[in-house]
């Protein structure tokens, strides 16, 4: 379908994996992996191999699914698993998997041997218009989300709407999240595109145009000192509230969850901030909560929802920083709230399923 070009390295959309072929042949890779977890090895390895034609020419790393296990203990398997494939700086990891995947993998990837390349293929919604792009890797600690990690560009990505096929209703709507927030940050008339469309239906051209709001912020400010920052809407609370229930719920909220969550918790900020329209809030609140789950965050949950939002890695000078709505289309960054205020869009969220 298309290319876009992204910092030194190419984004590839629907054109299948023959491109890779090629980068593969030209630079002459000593060996090359491709790193899953157990899920992707059934539905999209198939896939992979069938998209290239059966070639075989590499060896596989499997490891298990889940946030959870994006740790550095598991990180120490990988590399270990590298040695023992007596694997050099001139080799290839090609990371196929969601957004667990492409952090962890390109993490491996940009410090094993001081760095080696890699290539993304995201296979959810999610990674394909967040995770693979824009250069960042990183792992969770103590449960903090990406504490740590690099900033380090793949030699390219691939993304291919035929590994949607097999997510379920879930995962399409975590990665539909994302989506929203590119266009509720940069284009109000891509907001209300989405908002008249199917998510369940999602189109490639949908999925570039994510994908250029995104690279077209990265582009500008690379290693978040400025712009970048306004990718963050949603997430500050966000985070917290999807580490909170990761903890302690029995069936924890996938990521979209969670930064839908925050996106109407920091909506309500963005109006105490007198930037955002009280009937822009509204129609942001009824949207999200059209789509996903009722979820109640507790009072006394709150105190440790701070704690999160304290360690959040966006901070400065112990003070919680977030990027908030200026208007459904632009975002500003590195604006400063209270406590209170962040205790009282917690209430204001509460409060939307209450007759």
């Amino acid at each position: 379908m298309k290319t876009l070009d992204s910092a030194g390295h190419s984004i590839y959309f629907e054109t299948g994996l023959a491109p890779m072929t090629d980068i593969i042949n030209s630079e002459k890779y000593s060996k090359v992996f491709v790193f899953v977890d157990r899920n992707t090895a059934e539905s999209c390895l198939p896939i992979f191999q069938e998209m290239l034609e059966d070639y075989t020419g590499f060896d596989l790393i499997e490891t298990d699914p889940g946030e959870e296990n994006k740790n550095i203990d598991f990180c120490i398997g990988i590399w270990k698993t590298l040695l023992d494939f007596e694997a050099d700086r001139k080799c290839l990891m090609i990371n196929l998997g969601g957004g667990v995947i492409t952090d962890m993998g390109g993490f491996v990837a940009s410090t094993y041997k001081r760095g080696i390349d890699f290539i993304n293929i995201p296979t959810t919604l999610l990674s394909q218009v967040d995770a693979s792009v824009g250069g960042k890797t990183g792992i969770d600690i103590d449960n903090v989300k990406n504490m740590v990690g690099t900033f380090s560009l793949p030699q390219a990505v691939f993304i291919e709407t035929l590994f949607l096929k097999s997510l379920p209703e879930r995962e399409l709507l975590s990665g539909f999240a994302e989506m929203i927030k590119h266009g509720l940050i940069a284009d109000a008339n891509y907001f209300h595109q989405l908002k008249s469309s199917n998510y369940k239906e999602v189109s490639a051209e949908a999925i570039y145009r994510s994908v250029e709001i995104k690279n077209e912020v990265v582009t500008e400010d690379p290693y978040e000192r400025g712009l970048r920052k306004i990718l963050n809407y949603g997430h500050t609370i966000g985070h917290a509230v999807e580490t909170y229930s990761l903890i302690n719920d029995k069936r924890p909220l996938n990521h979209g969850e969670a930064i839908a969550v925050g996106m109407i918790c920091e909506g309500f900020l963005s109006v105490k901030n007198n930037t955002l329209k009280e009937e822009e809030l509204a129609e942001v609140t009824s949207y999200l909560l059209g789509l996903y789950p009722k979820y109640e965050i507790k009072t006394k949950s709150h105190e440790e929802l701070i704690q999160f939002m304290q360690s959040d890695k966006k901070n400065e000078d112990g003070q919680i920083m977030f990027s908030l709505l200026n208007s459904i289309g632009s975002c500003a960054y590195n604006c400063r709230v209270t406590k209170q205020d962040i205790l009282d869009s917690l209430n204001h969220f509460n409060k939307q399923f209450k007759a």
